[in-house]
């Protein structure tokens, strides 16, 4: 069940601040608080922060269980093989000659 927000602009909830909380916590309603016709903030019961932050803390564990399922990637070598790639970059100085300039001796 979806619980519609009340809105109130902040200059009338600033008078009627007790009546808005006794309102969320006696009534279960839900309050926005409006600047400008933009919601400000939301008055909300602590059963329902508790609640919002049990689904967030849960919906964040669901995402690093699902990262950490994925694995390790397979190595480069092995995907070469895989796929039958005979060349590979080397990084200058890195052609095993010893001298370091790319070039051959």
């Amino acid at each position: 069940m979806v619980t519609m927000a009340y809105e109130i602009p902040v200059t009338q909830a600033r008078a009627e601040l007790a009546e808005l909380i006794n309102r969320v916590v006696y009534g279960g309603e839900r309050v926005v608080v409006t600047r400008h016709g933009k919601p400000l903030i939301a008055l909300v019961s602590a059963a329902d922060l508790q609640r919002l932050e049990a689904e967030e803390a849960a919906a964040e564990e669901q995402v690093i269980s699902s990262v950490s399922s994925i694995g390790s990637a397979p190595s480069a070598q092995g995907e070469r093989r895989r796929f039958g790639i005979a060349a590979e970059h080397r990084p200058h100085g890195a052609n095993g000659d010893g001298n370091g300039d790319g070039r051959d001796a």
